[in-house]
């Protein structure tokens, strides 16, 4: 049995969107299952789009998500010797030709068929010429003009083209630089691809490269065309439905395993399973049960499933995106409590890693009082409450949050209110606002000395509160 092979080939003209990296985890996926090889190759030969800070951004999204490869980077730039040398012995069998046909006369063909209603392609003028011609030309593939393409898509089942819709690519420019169908059969040729998954947008040059791969001598991959991603209106995803790029759900807060599980579903299922480790997509991810239909991108469950591995994960590894998230906002992470005790603390109330480090500042900073907070919680009334929570808590032996509970009953039953008039008093004091993981929790992370000092200055906003 052949080894498999899989490649994700990405162009470098923008960032790595969703879409482009579904498709990369299907084909890490195959690779994985079948134990097979993963190949990262780049498409840079649009070389006036094509950018070092987007191969960048590929290469960084790849390490997020930790889709590892196992060959490349390939760049094709770097491979025009190889792509000439085809180019040449193609010319030489007989399978390519030069055509000398100017830009005027393609133009006036195209407008003439598409007036005829005929779908516009290369007539031919060049394809037998007896004597050649002069001057600038490009290099075109010799298209078999009889017969059809059949290919059985590993998704949507057998799929045939005719060769009389076919066109005669132009496989160099003239200026040498190969062509994208081109370069792409010379790559999966060369590199021995055999399974090539990606999205349904080339369905229609795949009959174009099967022919070229079969003129020279090669053996098709087998294909799978996946469908397109969709926005919550029905249209193909893009900028206007919000983030698109795979690195824009790192600032976002997003884990990558919760992107890369949701990707994972966003056309491909397992029973009702929603929740899958790496090892459980590994073992049970399939070609045939991809879903031949469009998905549409969700992002509230998205956003569940965020959560879900922000509870569940491994507190370490979320710790060090949170960390991530803390020095995008400009703070010191020693300088408050450890992360992994921050995520357990906050894990029911953020649904991203963002919003946790926004929510998470005053851990770490000084505070910043919510004035309506203020207002309404550190009265003439707090002073008690505050000063009996303060002595308690400088003679507290055992810094624990369930000892720190204790004394928060204890203050209650001595002033007799009940827990929430000491809380959120407390809660306000310490965080500046109304919101807080629970305050026995809240305190224990914070500390003794950054407690006692906050403790005190409430008091000051209590006292100036009697002059109001």
């Amino acid at each position: 049995m052949t080894p498999v092979r899989t490649r994700f080939a990405p162009s470098p003209t923008g960032y790595l969107h969703v879409g482009g990296a579904r498709t990369a985890l299907y084909c890490w996926l195959y690779a994985r299952k079948m134990q097979g090889t993963f190949v990262l190759r780049i498409e840079d030969t649009d070389i006036e789009r094509s950018t070092q800070e987007s191969v960048q951004a590929i290469l960084d999204a790849m390490e997020w998500l930790n889709l590892n490869y196992d060959e490349g980077p390939f760049y094709q730039t770097k491979r025009f010797d190889r792509y000439h040398e085809v180019v040449q012995l193609m010319l030489k069998e007989g399978k390519a030709y030069r055509c000398y046909c100017s830009k005027e006369r393609l133009e006036a063909l195209r407008t003439e068929q598409m007036t005829n209603k005929q779908k516009p392609r290369y007539d031919g003028l060049c394809r037998d010429l007896k004597e050649p011609g002069t001057g600038s030309h490009v290099i075109r593939f010799r298209n078999p003009l009889e017969g059809v393409v059949e290919f059985n898509d590993l998704i949507r089942g057998p799929l045939s083209f005719r060769n009389d819709e076919l066109d005669d690519l132009i496989i160099a420019r003239s200026d040498g630089t190969p062509t994208y169908n081109f370069t792409v059969v010379v790559d999966d040729w060369d590199m021995q691809i055999t399974h090539v998954i990606r999205g349904d947008d080339h369905i229609n040059n795949t009959p174009r490269q099967i022919n070229i791969l079969r003129a020279l001598g090669a053996t098709p991959p087998l294909y799978a065309h996946v469908s397109m991603i969709l926005g919550s209106d029905g249209k193909r995803l893009s900028k206007r439905h919000g983030a698109v790029s795979v690195m824009q759900y790192r600032e976002e807060g997003f884990l990558p395993e919760a992107l890369l599980n949701y990707l994972a579903r966003l056309g491909w299922s397992h029973g009702d399973q929603e929740i899958f480790s790496r090892e459980e997509l590994v073992q049970l991810f399939d070609i045939p049960h991809i879903n031949k239909a469009p998905a549409a991108f969700n992002n509230e469950k998205l956003l569940w499933l965020n959560q879900h591995y922000i509870k569940t994960g491994d507190p370490l590894h979320v710790a060090e995106e949170l960390a991530w998230h803390m020095q995008q906002l400009g703070v010191d992470v020693s300088a408050g409590p450890a992360l992994t005790d921050l995520i357990k603390a906050q894990a029911e109330r953020a649904k991203t890693l963002r919003e946790m480090a926004e929510k998470s500042l005053y851990f770490y900073r000084d505070v910043q009082f919510d004035e309506a907070a203020v207002k309404q919680h550190l009265t003439q009334e707090a002073i008690p409450v505050i000063e009996s929570m303060q002595n308690e808590l400088t003679h507290l032996k055992e810094w624990t949050a369930e000892a720190i509970h204790q004394v928060v009953q204890n203050v209650a039953e001595k002033l007799t209110l009940k827990m929430g008039k000491i809380a959120q008093p407390m809660r306000v004091a310490i965080t500046g606002s109304t919101v807080s993981p629970s305050i026995d929790v809240t305190v224990c992370l914070l500390g003794r000395e950054r407690t006692l000092q906050r403790l005190s200055a409430a008091l000051l906003l209590c006292e100036e509160s009697k002059a109001i």
